[in-house]
């Protein structure tokens, strides 16, 4: 399905591909800039937007061309992205400190595969997380993270069925607020 969204200033089009979405990202200033998010996840990689976000500022895209030069930013450099969906809804994406010591310890796959899982899991502290509810608790979701190497049909099968697992299993966790 392809959708298609024209932004128009002085008859020039930019048409958003249908991984770019309108929305903006705080900065670590909290400063709020509009532009356009490229969210890269989808059913067969949901823990992409975790990592890192592709944006382009509305001051610098160029109208005139159909391919924009997006900057890749992580969690080391925004609070938050916010991109909106198909039905102008915002998905909030903030940078959160978590290690999914569960996926990193659980692992079917051995030797490089399995210790590649691991340090993928462990180390991922500071990343993004959708927000799915907002008040005072906060539940965000996550994926954890697959292997990304399997070397030999065993442990490649073996990643396989768990990077599959991994698809299907969301972990949710809640932060209280603190009431002043």
């Amino acid at each position: 399905m392809t959708t298609t969204v024209y932004a128009q200033e002085e008859n020039t089009d930019y048409e958003l591909k249908a991984d770019e979405k309108f929305g903006y990202v705080i900065d670590k200033s909290g400063k709020k800039i509009e532009g356009i998010v490229r969210l890269a996840a989808n059913d067969m990689s949901p823990w992409v937007n975790q990592k890192k976000a592709k944006f382009i500022a509305v001051a610098d895209i160029d109208k005139s061309k159909k391919k924009q030069k997006f900057k890749t930013v992580d969690s080391d450099d925004l609070k938050e992205y916010v991109a909106y969906d198909d039905s102008n809804v915002e998905r909030h994406f903030e940078v959160v400190k978590y290690t999914n010591t569960k996926e990193g310890f659980n692992t079917a796959t051995s030797g490089l595969s399995g210790n590649i899982k691991a340090f993928n899991n462990l180390t991922k502290s500071n990343q993004f997380a959708e927000v799915v509810t907002d008040g005072k608790i906060k539940v965000y979701k996550l994926y954890g993270y697959p292997t990304t190497f399997s070397a030999g049909q065993n442990q490649i099968n073996k990643a396989d069925k768990e990077t599959e697992r991994m698809r299907k299993i969301l972990l949710l966790f809640i932060l209280k607020k603190e009431v002043n």
